[in-house]
């Protein structure tokens, strides 16, 4: 499956951890990366200052599905099931 252009949703519903250019300390989930562009592309795609996370994932259906309405609903899912819940 190849990335819909324009989504983003990778780069806005889950948190990023590793420092990402303009955003040293990474990202919180529902933030939006400052490296996107106006029209949501990756605007460091390809350059070596891309954080690793962000080269290696690779879209799919059961992380995109069918639109980037689901994408976002999926990937807010898969970011809350996987967030370490704090101890009291």
């Amino acid at each position: 499956m190849e990335c819909r252009a324009g989504c983003a949703a990778c780069c806005i519903a889950v948190s990023i951890s590793s420092p990402i250019p303009g955003m040293p300390e990474g990202k919180a989930a529902g933030e939006r990366c400052v490296q996107l562009t106006v029209d949501n592309r990756c605007g460091i795609f390809g350059r070596s200052d891309r954080p690793a996370v962000c080269s290696d994932l690779q879209a799919s259906e059961e992380m995109c599905g069918m639109s980037n309405q689901e994408a976002f609903l999926i990937l807010t899912q898969l970011e809350l099931q996987t967030t370490p819940t704090k101890v009291r």
